[in-house]
């Protein structure tokens, strides 16, 4: 059975983390989005995956619009990382992952969705190759 859930253990959070992440981890972009990952060994961690979700404030100066985008981009995770997830777990990997948001206008959620099929299929394809 498939759970789409977004629980609080699989947000990225860990500020030591996030600083690692954005100075080792590795980076490519499908637009809108920039992605930066790093394979981890978090010895508690339940969940394979932490994510975290970025927009520009100067892009954006309204947080009303930031949110959404954020929300957004969640919620098209929540539903397309199965596939990922369960590769993931197969190799026994973990790793973490921020999205930041690159584009000047907010995109509609079918785009975003399809965006994130797209982007989790190449993260699979790099963190199963490493």
């Amino acid at each position: 059975m498939k759970t789409y859930s977004f629980n609080k253990e699989e947000r990225l959070k860990s500020r030591k983390l996030i600083e690692t992440l954005f100075r080792d981890g590795k980076a490519f972009s499908i637009f809108p989005y920039r992605v930066i990952y790093m394979p981890t060994q978090l010895p508690t961690a339940k969940y394979p995956l932490q994510a975290g979700f970025s927009v520009s404030a100067r892009k954006y100066p309204r947080a009303v619009d930031r949110n959404r985008i954020k929300r957004l981009g969640r919620e098209s995770f929540r539903l397309e990382k199965q596939a990922l997830l369960s590769a993931m777990q197969a190799k026994n990997l973990q790793a973490a992952v921020f999205f930041v948001y690159l584009d000047k206008k907010i995109a509609d959620f079918s785009t975003l969705r399809h965006k994130f099929s797209v982007i989790l299929n190449r993260l699979e394809k790099e963190l199963t190759q490493a």
